[in-house]
């Protein structure tokens, strides 16, 4: 997972109020349950310490009945809402922190790893495209390249075998065209998943038609339709199913180069790693009841499991913040990735495969 998104929070300096909050509303009376959340995490963040001035944006905010979503995220500092973002679910926990970094571990814990996509809905006149990528969403339709003769009628007399295959020659060119447009937006969009939907019939054309870089990418749904109304939950099943394969492939693979070395293990040589900038990828075990601590200076390489070793580096005032916290910066500070795990060799659940 890039952590560029969240970058420029630490562009400026906390603390930060940190809320992650439960905000369905499906029906009028849970706008004031909405409220009553709201109410209890800000006296929360009062009692911390966080002043009304950096509270009331984030009330403003999480309390607009425009703003839809089944949760949201919002982190505060000065006077201003530096980041906020919906959720698809409700948190796991509601969550109100006054610290000196902000809270972002919960947020990339529920937010995943995007996994970049596209999803093709083909039939013999065309297909429909929808490429996911950094967060956002793009459609392209294909239209067909010829639309006659487009079906088989089994009429025709001594020319049906000819009209059948001006049919099937069709249905080829409508596919190499789709073809085309999903190799093109594969290799442009740098998906790493292609589902690939529809007419039978069609998908296996277009699969035909596919370069290789791109057919060894796809996944086929036996569901899916592009026709108005369709139901597609079955098909974006299928879709979320190849896309979380892909990432515990993904998964597999770290931890295997993880164990092939070079690595990090423990917070103690991942944070001097992390000091070093020879991390390329954190792993790190999510435990959301975890309230480990360690201390941290101003900018995102110093970090430690000793307050005296910062101020041995010329860190004037130290100050303990937690320990996922202060990994996700440094790892946002050096380009670094950042991947949950389900287990690892060490005690603590943190652990980092290295660049050198």
């Amino acid at each position: 997972m890039r952590l560029d998104f969240i970058r420029p929070l630490y562009d400026r300096p906390g603390p930060y109020a940190s809320v992650y909050l439960d905000t369905e509303r499906s029906n009028e009376g849970q706008a004031n349950v909405v409220q009553r959340r709201w109410a209890m995490l800000r006296d929360r963040l009062a009692a911390a310490g966080a002043p009304a001035r950096v509270l009331d944006p984030i009330g403003e905010l999480v309390l607009d009945p425009w703003m839809v979503a089944p949760g949201r995220v919002v982190f505060a500092a000065g006077d201003e809402i530096v980041f906020h973002h919906p959720l698809s679910a409700p948190p796991r926990r509601q969550t109100a922190r006054w610290s000196p970094l902000p809270h972002v571990v919960p947020l990339l814990a529920q937010r995943g790893e995007p996994v970049p996509h596209i999803r093709v809905l083909a039939d013999r006149m065309g297909a429909e495209l929808t490429v996911f990528r950094n967060g956002s969403r793009r459609t392209e339709t294909v239209e067909a390249v010829e639309e006659w003769p487009i079906q088989k009628t089994g009429h025709g007399g001594w020319s049906q075998t000819r009209y059948e295959r001006d049919v099937e020659e069709v249905w080829r060119r409508n596919a190499v065209a789709v073809a085309e447009v999903v190799d093109k937006e594969t290799q442009g969009s740098a998906a790493e998943v292609v589902v690939l939907g529809g007419d039978p019939r069609a998908r296996g054309l277009v699969l035909e038609c596919l370069c290789k870089d791109t057919a060894r990418k796809v996944t086929t749904s036996e569901h899916g339709s592009r026709a108005a109304g369709a139901d597609l939950r079955n098909f974006e099943a299928d879709v979320q199913r190849a896309c979380a394969a892909w990432v515990e492939r993904c998964r597999t693979a770290l931890l295997e180069a993880h164990a092939a070395g070079p690595y990090a293990i423990g917070l103690q040589e991942t944070a001097r790693a992390l000091r070093d900038a020879r991390v390329r990828t954190l792993l790190l075990h999510d435990d959301p009841s975890s309230t480990a601590t360690m201390w941290v200076g101003p900018e995102p390489t110093q970090l430690s499991t000793d307050r005296a070793e910062l101020s041995a580096w010329g860190v004037a005032e130290p100050f303990e913040e937690r320990v996922d916290s202060a990994l996700a910066r440094a790892v946002a500070g050096t380009d670094a990735d950042f991947w949950f795990v389900d287990h690892l060799p060490s005690p603590d659940g943190i652990g980092a495969v290295l660049r050198f």
